[in-house]
């Protein structure tokens, strides 16, 4: 949506080709439902937060960066808040907001918006000993010429979404060569039964640590007890060779 925009407050004429039924699928259920859109703090302080290869990301950042983000919605109906770390949210706490700003700023640049629209491939020729996009066949193979393609389909985490991985296949088809995805900000799975006790529980600053393959495990035991005089769980450590305290029933 954004690039769609920036395009055409460029002087193009642009077309948004949607899968889904609606704009924003993926934007609607990030940040638990509010959308955390951006982060207010200084650059510097941004890009030492960034784990790896952060010269890739100094192009983009100073382009563009947080504050111009921040005016771009606000100058869009949206109000924003920042809240701790320098999170940026909508006032009303909805991500609905967010895709509602996107879309007015869309109508306002006469973007045409096609939904239930799905990309099979992108249209290549070769020229100059080179492949150029020339345009993309849709799933009912109907073909559409463009001066240029934005490939925009996101990573392969939220298959529900829409974010299926055809920009992998459509990159490695233009000949890009690919490195195998590897999952980042996902549910871990336990195999602990007292795990599910904790569901519907939020929790802020929570470190755990996994071993990496074929080293040994970390001589560190995690358990939870429920606190019986309150209402919170209490996370402890102990090394493997102690047992969990008896005073409380742990799970």
């Amino acid at each position: 949506m954004m690039a769609a925009y920036a395009a055409a407050e460029s002087g193009h004429a642009v077309t948004l080709l949607e899968q889904n039924e609606k704009l924003g699928k993926k934007l609607f259920i990030t940040g638990k439902g509010r959308c955390n859109l951006t982060n207010a703090s200084d650059m510097e302080q941004l890009f030492a937060n960034v784990v790896s290869n952060r010269k890739f990301l100094y192009s983009a950042f100073y382009s563009y960066d947080n504050e111009q983000v921040i005016s771009f919605f606000e100058s869009h109906g949206m109000p924003t808040k920042t809240e701790r770390g320098n999170r940026v949210f909508p006032v009303s706490d909805h991500s609905s907001d967010v895709i509602a700003a996107l879309s007015t700023a869309l109508r306002g640049q006469h973007v045409e918006v096609l939904l239930h629209t799905k990309v099979k491939r992108l249209l290549l020729e070769k020229r100059d000993e080179e492949k150029r996009v020339t345009g993309v066949e849709l799933a009912d193979h109907t073909k559409m010429h463009a001066d240029a393609v934005i490939v925009a389909t996101g990573g392969i985490s939220y298959p529900s979404t829409g974010a299926t991985g055809d920009g992998y296949r459509m990159a490695e088809e233009s000949g890009h060569k690919m490195v195998s995805p590897t999952p980042a900000l996902v549910p871990m799975e336990m195999k602990e039964p007292w795990v599910r006790d904790l569901q519907g529980l939020s929790l802020r600053n929570v470190r755990t640590s996994s071993p990496a393959p074929g080293a040994p495990s970390p001589a560190v035991r995690w358990w939870a007890r429920w606190a019986g005089s309150s209402t919170s769980w209490r996370f402890c450590t102990e090394p493997t060779r102690r047992q969990p305290p008896s005073s409380q029933s742990s799970r």
